[in-house]
């Protein structure tokens, strides 16, 4: 099994148990909203957001709460064959389980941010946003990103958004930001969200 298809299904069962719900039913809910735009499993909501790169990107919210955005490889959604039950009986999910509970993230004021820091996370409103561009990457493929500007009481920092997840976010909505990285150009600090990173809207803006 491929490391990337193996990193999506251990995410997939953490998160359902997490949540309380069936792995099964939830990745047969992904697979509706990927056919769909949209489907509901035992109180989540999941939306569709778009394929990049062969990947279909999903947002999962509970009661307008953010409950994660991830990409799952379309291969995998298409597959008839999955044995669910290998997904949880694990070691890492059997010892998951018997602890029924994952760490609440520890979120961080803009303020105390420094270059070089990973696994960061925050809650923050979005201030201003700015049109996306096209870029060539040095690996000789083109990209759209795009800067936001986020803030929260502390101070603010420029959020760097690629691709799908450029076109996400409208000033005033307050979104959650996890695992980024913060780097520094030109002086200015920044938030990088990888492909570990989980960005979203907490809440629209009025």
């Amino acid at each position: 099994m491929r490391q990337k298809t193996f990193g999506i299904i251990e995410h997939l069962t953490l998160m359902s148990m997490k949540q309380g719900v069936c792995v099964a039913e939830f990745f047969q809910a992904l697979v509706s909203a990927r056919e769909h735009g949209e489907s509901v499993c035992q109180g989540l909501s999941i939306e569709y957001r778009g394929s990049l790169r062969r990947d279909a990107i999903f947002l999962v919210t509970k009661q307008c709460t953010v409950v994660g955005q991830f990409r799952v490889a379309e291969e995998l959604l298409a597959r008839k064959d999955i044995h669910f039950e290998t997904w949880v009986d694990t070691e890492r999910m059997r010892w998951q389980k018997n602890k029924q509970k994952l760490e609440a993230p520890h979120l961080m004021f803009i303020q105390d941010l420094r270059h070089g820091m990973k696994r960061v996370n925050i809650d923050a409103e979005v201030l201003e946003t700015s049109a996306p561009s096209r870029i060539c990457t040095p690996y000789g493929n083109s990209a759209t990103i795009t800067d936001v500007m986020v803030g929260d009481e502390t101070g603010r920092v420029k959020l760097c958004l690629w691709n799908g997840e450029a076109t996400l976010f409208k000033t005033g909505d307050t979104v959650q930001i996890r695992n980024a990285k913060v780097s520094t150009y030109k002086g200015e600090r920044q938030l990088h969200v990888g492909k570990g990173g989980i960005v979203g809207v907490l809440s629209n803006a009025k």
